[in-house]
């Protein structure tokens, strides 16, 4: 596996690896129809934008990583809830 396709894969670096995979998998029980994946797309997307606003809120205010570590993500949603 290349490295940019294991970071892709890490759950530290890429918050969404579960949306991915389940969009992923849809695609691949549905033959790749992607009308029927639809919301596996939206949920995918609402995750990524989650967590884009996020890191960019931390960036603002200068914590570091920008990003929180995966156990860090897992309180943050028990904490509130899964918002996406």
């Amino acid at each position: 596996m290349s490295r940019h396709a294991q970071q892709l894969r890490d759950h530290d670096i890429n918050p969404c690896v579960a949306e991915t995979d389940a969009s992923t998998k849809c695609m691949d029980d549905n033959n790749y129809n992607k009308d029927m994946c639809t919301a596996y797309f939206l949920q995918y997307k609402s995750c990524r934008k989650f967590w884009h606003d996020i890191m960019m809120q931390r960036r603002r205010n200068g914590v570091k990583p920008e990003m929180p570590s995966a156990e860090e993500r897992k309180k943050m949603l028990e904490s509130m809830g899964k918002p996406y």
